[in-house]
């Protein structure tokens, strides 16, 4: 009950704008838990997805080893606490535009298809975060194909 009265307090407080770097670093945390997300989709964590989470979160910022891999430690943590996706999709929303959207979500595909299987949790968390991102179907498909093709796997 306290803790419901403080952040009822809290919100009517006024707080400092967040400096670029913190916005940044929310941005990046952002995509990195819709990432890891897709590599904690099935049970078996495999090292093909981790693998794919970083270079995916190489290839969209310029980060050091050492800060890509505190970045997917975090986002680990973040995914494990969060009960929903809006926190992080509302992030993108008002921070990308439209192409980069449908970016996050090809590379979440690529997660997906790093180990050669599409499960179906990986399927529908992917779906659920392109709707919740405003990306349209037909774009969804794209990006999915996009991703199998660069995987070079025959999977669905």
């Amino acid at each position: 009950m306290l803790r419901t009265l403080k952040d009822l307090f809290d919100a009517f407080t006024p707080r400092p704008a967040p400096t670029p770097a913190q916005e940044a670093h929310a941005l990046q945390l952002a995509c990195a838990v819709l990432l890891v997300e897709v590599m904690r989709a099935e049970p078996e964590v495999k090292p093909e997805e981790r693998a794919a989470v970083v270079g995916a979160l190489r290839r969209k910022f310029a980060l050091a080893p050492d800060e890509l891999d505190r970045l997917v430690e975090l986002a680990d943590e973040k995914a494990r606490g969060a009960n929903d996706f809006f926190a992080f999709t509302s992030t993108l929303n008002e921070r990308f535009d439209h192409e980069q959207k449908v970016r996050i979500v090809e590379f979440m595909w690529q997660v997906a298809y790093a180990d050669g299987d599409i499960d179906a949790h990986e399927n529908h968390l992917i779906s659920k975060v392109a709707g919740l991102l405003h990306v349209t179907h037909g774009e969804y498909i794209a990006a999915k194909l996009h991703a199998r093709q660069a995987a070079g796997s025959g999977a669905p």
